[in-house]
């Protein structure tokens, strides 16, 4: 059994192909610059991988950005960053072509499914999953399963106010979580300050990370982001919240979080652990393959 995957992103799409143990056979990653990240284009350039490796996969995982009607593999919403995408129709378009399962669900959808089956939360039935980036998305995963709402649009967390009369977030309204705790709010706040571009990465470099600018810049980020959680503790009284994206990775962003947030709660919700993606950036594709794997059991042409 082999499974091709892709994880459609903001800066691009990366694909693979995973064989029976889940493990990840290649993978790689195609640039979206290169087709301006138009819809029409991210199907296409979907379709030139899958037609490369043509008869050498069983089934075909999907996640994307976006809100999507998962029974059908459908983008239903959420994605304004990409023209022409709304209306997809992923599921039908490649099982109709290719004569293989396909099986398509949100990118933070995928990555918790990741993580549940093969990362951080592996054993763990009931936990929050949040992946912070050019904005901050989210999955819930309740009883063994993701739960996506009566519309598949479940887990919106970047978008629950956070400030009243606050700063207007890209999807046009105001106070959005994101527009305070998403990672490129921190890095613009950073570079405005400092005088020059510095991505993640640079921040965090030893000779950077300790400048008394960027402590300053990361204590208040690290207080919006736990300003978030602590809302969704008292939604969701969780055992477990894990935190995914790139500058996640950093070891000192989980444990000041923690600390904030314990600070911020009452006893019954102090059993919460906030902890890192283990599955980094592949978390997406490995979550897309296991739903893809199970849709394969059941699959009649």
């Amino acid at each position: 059994m082999k499974i091709i995957v892709f994880d459609v992103g903001g800066t691009a799409i990366k694909f693979g192909m995973v064989d029976e143990n889940f493990e990840m056979i290649f993978s790689g990653e195609i640039p979206t610059q290169e087709f301006e990240h138009k819809g029409n284009m991210v199907m296409a350039a979907l379709e030139s991988r899958l037609d490369e490796f043509r008869g050498r996969y069983d089934a075909i995982g999907v996640s994307t950005a976006g809100q999507i009607d998962y029974a059908n593999g459908r983008v239903v919403g959420g994605v304004a960053n990409i023209p022409n995408y709304y209306g997809s129709e992923i599921r039908k378009v490649f099982e109709d072509k290719y004569e293989v399962p396909v099986a398509v669900d949100n990118d933070v959808n995928c990555a918790g499914i990741g993580e549940a089956h093969f990362g951080a939360a592996k054993g763990c039935d009931d936990f929050l999953c949040l992946t912070y980036g050019t904005g901050v998305g989210g999955c819930i995963y309740m009883n063994g399963d993701v739960y996506r709402g009566s519309r598949f649009a479940a887990g919106e967390f970047g978008h629950m106010a956070t400030h009243k009369d606050g700063r207007m977030c890209t999807c046009g309204r105001i106070g959005c979580y994101e527009a305070y705790a998403a990672c490129r709010v921190f890095t613009d706040a950073v570079s405005k300050r400092m005088g020059r571009p510095m991505t993640g990465r640079e921040i965090f470099e030893p000779e950077n990370i300790n400048n008394p600018i960027i402590v300053e810049e990361l204590d208040k980020w690290e207080d919006e982001i736990a300003l978030g959680l602590r809302n969704l503790c008292y939604m969701f009284n969780p055992t477990l919240i894990v935190l995914g994206g790139g500058i996640m990775s950093e070891d000192l962003i989980i444990k000041h979080v923690n600390e904030k947030l314990y600070a911020q709660l009452e006893e019954n919700y102090l059993h919460v652990k906030v902890v890192k993606a283990q599955l980094r950036n592949k978390a997406g594709m490995f979550g897309a393959a296991y739903l893809a794997n199970e849709k394969l059991k059941t699959w009649s042409k």
